[in-house]
């Protein structure tokens, strides 16, 4: 199949699968004389199980990393969450994960700041800005 049909068939576009093709992640297929790629079901089957490490918040560098064991994923299409493939990604899951708890607790912290800044109110979206007298307002919007 063409690379639009591939792409569609993977739920993905046919930008990605170059993307992917060209970070090391997809092996780049045979092409006809004209010279369109020609995908068969294995290479849609890999994208997929690239879409969903993607969405589980892995990166594509984090993919290339471990690109010689994607093929153990796509052989067992039920593994997209690295659970059958025990230690396969779980240094880069680890890494992840304190990533996003590094990113969660900053962004905590700025929430905080910022509510303190607004005068302690909790800000909502939507909601108008506090006002206190007493207090000089903040030039913020809630």
């Amino acid at each position: 199949m063409r690379i639009g049909e591939a792409a569609a068939a993977a739920g993905t576009t046919p930008r990605a699968l170059r993307l992917y093709e060209a970070r090391g992640l997809l092996r780049p297929p045979p092409r006809t004389a004209s010279g369109q790629r020609e995908y068969g079901s294995a290479e849609v089957a890999r994208v997929r199980v690239i879409r969903s490490l993607l969405a589980l918040g892995l990166t594509l560098e984090d993919l290339r990393r471990r690109t010689h064991r994607l093929d153990l994923l796509v052989q067992d299409q039920s593994s997209a969450s690295c659970a059958s493939s025990p230690g396969e990604f779980s240094d880069v899951v680890a890494d992840r994960l304190a990533a996003l708890d590094a990113e969660i607790a900053r962004l905590t912290r700025l929430r905080q700041e910022l509510a303190a800044a607004a005068g302690g109110a909790q800000c909502a979206p939507g909601s108008p800005t506090p006002h206190n007298d007493s207090v000089p307002a903040p030039e913020l919007e809630c």
